[in-house]
C-alpha cells in the first residue's frame, strides 16, 4: 500500500511539472501580430535608439608620475574644445591607463589632475581617419606642493 502511494505521488508531481512546462513554453513564445493594421502603434520620441560606436573616436592614454611609474587613480576629464563644461570623466586603472570613447568629428581638450601635481592639458583633434589617438601624460609635482 505504501509503495502505490509513493508511486501516486511521484506521478501527480510528474504531471504537475510537465503541465507547469508546458504552460512556461507557451508563454515564452512570440506574439503574433495583430491582423488589423487599422490601429497602428504610433511611434514615440521617447523609444530607445540603438547607438552604434562605429563613428566614435577613441582616446585612450597612459599617466606616469615623476619617477616614470604608472600612476592609477589619475582622474581625466574631457571636454569639447569650444565648451566650458566637462562632458567625460574617467580614472586610470591600477597601470595608469584610461580609455573613453567620444563622437567623431570635434576637438577636445583633454585635462589630467591629480593632487600634489600640476594639471596636464592636451588638446586632439579627432577628425582624423585613424578613429584613436594614444595620449602619455607625465605628471609633475605642483609648484609649492608637498613631494
Amino acid at each position: 500500500m505504501m509503495h502505490r502511494v509513493r508511486w501516486i505521488s511521484v506521478l501527480a508531481t510528474a504531471l504537475l511539472l510537465a503541465l507547469s512546462t508546458a504552460q512556461f513554453a507557451k508563454s515564452q513564445e512570440p506574439a503574433q501580430p495583430s491582423a488589423s493594421p487599422s490601429n497602428p502603434v504610433p511611434h514615440s520620441k521617447w523609444s530607445k535608439q540603438k547607438y552604434s560606436h562605429a563613428n566614435d573616436f577613441l582616446l585612450h592614454g597612459t599617466v606616469f608620475n615623476e619617477q616614470a611609474l604608472s600612476f592609477p587613480a589619475v582622474e581625466v576629464r574631457i571636454r569639447r574644445a569650444n565648451e566650458k563644461k566637462f562632458r567625460w570623466r574617467t580614472l586610470t586603472n591600477s597601470r595608469g591607463e584610461f580609455a573613453v570613447r567620444v563622437p567623431q568629428g570635434a576637438q577636445y581638450q583633454i585635462v589630467v589632475r591629480a593632487k600634489g601635481f600640476a594639471d596636464q592639458e592636451r588638446f586632439v583633434d579627432a577628425h582624423g581617419e585613424a578613429g584613436e589617438q594614444n595620449l602619455v601624460f607625465h605628471m609633475q609635482h605642483a609648484a609649492g606642493g608637498t613631494k
